[in-house]
């Protein structure tokens, strides 16, 4: 499959950017990954993606002197080498991935196109509730990229929590408390895990093209 990698900082950190051509993939690259046998009967989307980022993985991996490619856990999460964490995305033709070595890090990334405006308002119910919508609004940005962020800026916390939550969160878990032109912050609203309600968390953001990226790293 064709890529094309690049990086970029975000909240001061590197972020390793892949871009890929969903067209020129063949099977016959997934014979790259270790574990190439467990994709075996996804479809197509799903092998370009998941290739696209962990080549993004192995780029992240790279800069900190690792040769692993991250393995599939039991709930389809990265498996990443002991004492590192990380996350990765994908979306279009875009992969991005970002790791630490540091096994206790809170580390979740996010990218997602900008939703048509009909569509944020179809679907922010889902999302956010009326409080958060008063913070968009407040942001003085369009309501479909305040949204868009705001379901990234989620996506990224839940990432960043399952190693120690182990469990799937609803966009319900957390709520938008803040949006500024470089940082959005959350804060759950029940306990989870380790992690009590109302704790807060602030997570960096970035337009990209008509892509946004959102990155928590604590």
């Amino acid at each position: 499959m064709k890529t094309s990698h690049t990086t970029f900082l975000l909240a001061h950190h590197t972020v390793h950017h892949i871009t890929f051509d969903p067209s020129t993939f063949t099977d016959a690259d997934l014979f790259w990954l270790p574990h190439h046998a467990q994709l075996t009967n996804a479809g197509r989307k799903r092998k370009t993606d998941h290739l696209a980022g962990r080549i993004a993985a192995a780029h992240a991996l790279s800069a900190l002197n690792d040769r692993t490619i991250p393995a599939i856990g039991a709930s389809g999460e990265p498996v990443w080498p002991a004492n590192i964490s990380g996350s990765i995305t994908h979306s279009g033709t875009q992969a991005m991935a970002i790791a630490t070595r540091n096994l206790h890090a809170l580390i979740g990334i996010d990218c997602e196109a900008i939703l048509p405006e009909s569509e944020a308002h179809e679907i922010k119910d889902g999302v956010i509730d009326t409080e958060e919508e008063a913070v968009l609004s407040r942001s003085g940005y369009p309501f479909a990229l305040a949204l868009t962020l705001a379901f990234s800026a989620k996506e990224s916390l839940f990432k960043a929590l399952f190693p120690q939550v182990q469990k799937y969160m609803g966009f319900d878990c957390a709520r938008v408390v803040m949006l500024d032109n470089k940082t959005l912050a959350l804060a759950l609203t029940k306990d989870a895990g380790p992690f009590s309600k109302g704790k807060p968390f602030t997570l960096a953001w970035k337009m990209i093209n008509t892509q946004v990226c959102t990155l928590l790293i604590e």
